[in-house]
């Protein structure tokens, strides 16, 4: 038996089959003979091919985290889940919640201009949508000073968003005092008509409690909760004249002690408000015209508000707002106030034109109402709404006075120029004429 050969080294030959081809040293090929006996650097095809498509992967998920700004949402919910970090640990707070645009609005809402109707909407609504709507309690505040424009405004902005403020208030300017400027809206209604409800409901109330209107104005007089409406307008008592008719004006004009006083200033100040800040202004006549044109501009606010206001439930509400026991004043009485709000008049003219284009743009078409057989104001409007009424006038007596003496002889003025009719005009067809909007 032949014996194995020994390695001069000593051990067990590295070659029992002979020398590998090419002479290769035997400490050479020993170390190849190690790396070809290592299991992991044994490559198939198809251990290549998986190693390919993990690299695909990966490169993968490296484009996605950066295309999205961050880690894959499950990777960051396992790592959280694991304990290793957290969200907060690795990008900050969370992003906040997208907000509708305009996410502030304004609506600084004219008394005796359907609000209080237009309000219970908005109660249904926030609840509905999720909004902040923003009340206030104070009703009979319309002029502020610079402290309480401030103090205001800084309750408004800081809302949580989206937010939607009501009040009874004259425009707010926010840019002039630092804050973003939200948008308005607001409606308006015939101003006579306007002013023929307020006079009643604050001797009167409405439907809903025959004593409302007590409470409302505890320390009026009987002889002036009487008064008639006829003897107050002829006789030219300080309700029943300017400044106090120059009222729908100054909630577009603003805050400025000119936009009080009846007069061009003010006008051209208030149509510059509505072109500018106010994203609808409404007419209260047309007021279903009005919600869809809101639900348009504003659905994140307005969506489906138009069948809310259809509903026989909102409607019963809503009829127990109409003012009671309304008298007609006489033809004579009608014009002078007419002549008297003609700045009232103008501005109400130009926003139902305004108005008015803006449905035509949507494809609405105005109503043409017929002339009735009595003035259009004398008729309680089926959702007509009332607001609380406070005496606005206490807080600024002085300018009030002044104002008022001076209007006096310039009332006087007009009407004496408006009954220089042509004689083929009857006094009556013109106060119809007068009252109805077209």
């Amino acid at each position: 038996m032949k014996k194995k050969q020994q390695h001069p080294g000593g051990g067990a030959d590295p070659w029992p089959h002979g020398a590998p081809l090419g002479g290769a040293a035997p400490g050479l090929g020993s170390w190849k003979r190690r790396v070809s006996q290592l299991p992991f650097l044994r490559f198939s095809l198809r251990d290549y091919g998986f190693c390919m498509a993990t690299l695909l992967v990966f490169c993968l998920g490296s484009l996605f985290y950066q295309l999205s700004g961050g880690p894959p949402r499950f990777l960051l919910d396992l790592r959280q889940y694991l304990g290793n970090s957290t969200y907060l640990d690795d990008h900050g707070p969370p992003p906040s919640k997208v907000l509708p645009f305009p996410s502030q609005v304004v609506y600084n809402r004219v008394g005796k201009c359907g609000s209080r109707t237009v309000v219970l909407l908005l109660r249904i609504l926030s609840e509905k949508h999720g909004f902040n709507l923003v009340t206030s309690d104070i009703h009979n505040k319309t002029r502020l000073t610079k402290n309480e424009q401030m103090e205001l405004i800084k309750n408004i902005s800081t809302a949580e968003q989206p937010y939607l403020f009501t009040r009874h208030v004259h425009f707010l300017n926010f840019s002039r005092f630092g804050g973003d400027q939200p948008v308005y809206i607001n409606i308006i209604r015939d101003p006579v008509n306007r002013f023929l409800s307020n006079y009643f409901f604050r001797r009167f109330g409405d439907w809903r409690g025959e004593q409302n209107h007590m409470i409302r104005t505890p320390s009026m007089r009987q002889e002036e909760r009487y008064l008639d409406i006829n003897e107050c307008i002829l006789e030219n008592y300080p309700e029943c004249s300017n400044p106090r008719l120059f009222y729908i004006i100054p909630y577009f004009c603003g805050q400025h002690p000119r936009c009080r006083e009846p007069g061009e200033w003010a006008l051209e100040r208030a149509k510059l408000n509505v072109n500018e800040n106010f994203l609808l202004v409404g007419i209260l006549e047309e007021l279903e015209d009005v919600l869809l044109l809101l639900e348009r501009f504003l659905p994140h606010y307005f969506k489906g508000v138009l069948s809310i206001y259809k509903d026989p439930e909102h409607r019963k509400l809503g009829n127990m707002t109409v003012t009671v026991r309304k008298t007609v004043p006489s033809p004579e009485a009608v014009q002078i106030l007419y002549q008297r709000m003609r700045y009232e008049y103008e501005f109400y003219h130009y926003v139902k034109e305004q108005f008015h284009l803006l449905k035509r743009k949507f494809g609405l078409k105005s109503r043409v109402s017929q002339p009735a057989l009595r003035p259009q104001f004398f008729i309680p409007t089926p959702l007509e709404t009332e607001e609380p009424v406070g005496d606005e006038e206490q807080d600024d007596e002085k300018w009030l006075e002044d104002i008022y003496k001076r209007n006096q002889q310039v009332s006087l003025e007009f009407f004496l120029r408006s009954l220089k009719l042509d004689g083929s005009q009857d006094i009556k067809q013109v106060i119809w004429n007068l009252s109805s909007v077209h």
